[in-house]
């Protein structure tokens, strides 16, 4: 970011724009109790020279990621970018694009989403796929919305082995909405308890492998469900060897797109993924990107179906979403391209096996065993014989990161860690992990 000195003068003219005449009284509106929590940061008042050499003390206080071996898991995932993914989104027609609205000026862009929204359908088996949604949970709280608007019933299930984080913003959603929120518990296997679903529901939501790492039964699940739409949440890469839910009769698929090709980063930016059956097509939020011929015959990309959105129908929309994350798409869709279907295979079986290998050398530690009995993919929790939050700690110190375990607690699961295990995950540090944690009993 650059950095850009503001005088007195400078200041006070803006402060004269919005109408007010201090600092402290443009910041009035927050309450005083917030503002006093944070301490200023010290920034020196004058020079530019100073004001970097300050930054750059306070960001060498920041752990280096490099230097720690990450089992962080929980929807974002320390997967390998190749080369070919910044190389392609770091060019300046795709980096610097504005929405295409203007189809004869952006054909490259138009191509780029509309490959990405063909990836998306051929990997979770569904019809139709949008150009993406801001992330993974925005675009289940819009899978929610859009089976509501499809069957009214103002009530939706979902299974409690959602990823936190999920649940909070579908909840923040429905609250608002007055939709009312199901919740399905989990069995020991970690599996949805499949005698727990509820009748007269608008949609289930399920994810596939869930908050635990296990994967889910789907076979017969959409048939039991009745009329009620079935929402499947799905880690992208999970899907080179688990068959797609398309197959297993799901109406609409959401999902985080970051492991495909994006990094962990802070948080974001990130890629909703979101398909469904074609017959819902005209309730789908989002953009949808269409091929046709112009009047040359020659093939053409454009924006279709555009007229759901906020920004043109306004109260009677479908979504408030008024953009995507095109770049991030066109990250996804380059990783894609670059792994095919058989490295998108090997790259799954990869993640596999090393989370089995490490799981099966963690049980083998006295007082460590798996929590949960059903079959798992990269993710998976283990019941630990300490304080959990000591053993994080612990494995901090030696610069291994894991999840608070107080993500687990919260769904019921006490005395526990999760681990997730990605391919860049080597043998060695996945024996080292295991003599740390032997270390401790």
């Amino acid at each position: 970011m650059r950095y850009i000195a503001n005088t007195e003068a400078d200041r006070q003219a803006m402060l004269d724009a919005v109408g007010v005449s201090s600092l402290e009284e443009l910041f009035n509106d927050i309450p005083r109790q917030v503002r006093d929590r944070y301490e200023p940061i010290g920034l020196p008042e004058r020079s530019e020279l100073e004001t970097v050499r300050k930054l750059q003390k306070l960001a060498h206080l920041n752990a280096a990621w490099e230097q720690y071996t990450s089992f962080l898991g929980g929807g974002v995932y320390d997967h390998y970018i190749p080369r070919v993914v910044p190389y392609v989104t770091s060019r300046s027609e795709f980096s610097t694009a504005y929405t295409p609205y203007q189809p004869e000026m952006s054909q490259g862009t138009l191509t780029a989403m509309f490959e990405f929204q063909t990836l998306v359908c051929e990997l979770t088996g569904m019809d139709v796929a949008n150009s993406s949604m801001y992330d993974g949970a925005t675009a289940l709280a819009e899978a929610v919305f859009m089976a509501e608007r499809i069957l009214r019933t103002d009530k939706v299930a979902v299974c409690r082995s959602l990823y936190p984080h999920y649940r909070q913003v579908l909840d923040t959603y429905c609250q608002a909405t007055g939709i009312e929120v199901v919740e399905v518990p989990y069995d020991r296997t970690g599996r949805y308890n499949a005698d727990s679903l509820p009748t007269k529901i608008s949609a289930l939501v399920v994810q596939s492998p869930n908050t635990f790492g296990i994967i889910e039964e789907m076979n017969g699940l959409k048939e039991r469900l009745g009329a009620a739409l079935l929402i499947v949440a799905v880690n992208p890469i999970s899907l080179g060897l688990i068959a797609p839910p398309g197959k297993a009769g799901a109406d609409i698929v959401v999902g985080e797109g970051q492991p495909l090709g994006l990094s962990p980063s802070f948080g974001g930016p990130f890629l909703g993924l979101f398909a469904c059956r074609k017959q819902y097509l005209r309730s789908m939020p989002g953009r949808i990107i269409g091929r046709t011929v112009d009047a040359q015959g020659e093939i053409a990309y454009t924006m279709t179906s555009q007229t759901r959105e906020q920004h043109i129908r306004r109260g009677r929309a479908t979504s408030n979403i008024c953009t995507n994350s095109t770049l991030c798409a066109l990250a996804a869709a380059v990783y894609l391209a670059g792994l095919g279907g058989h490295g998108l295979q090997e790259l799954a079986l990869l993640n596999l096996e090393k989370a089995h290998y490490l799981a099966e050398r963690i049980g083998s530690l006295p007082g460590y065993n798996l929590a949960f009995s059903g079959p798992f993919f990269n993710e998976f929790v283990i019941s630990v014989p300490g304080d959990p939050q000591s053993i994080c700690r612990q494995l901090a110190h030696d610069k291994i990161l894991v999840n608070n375990p107080s993500s687990l607690s919260e769904l019921g699961v006490k005395q526990a860690l999760s681990f997730a295990v990605t391919e860049q995950r080597t043998k060695e540090e996945l024996d080292s992990l295991v003599n740390v944690l032997r270390d401790m009993t």
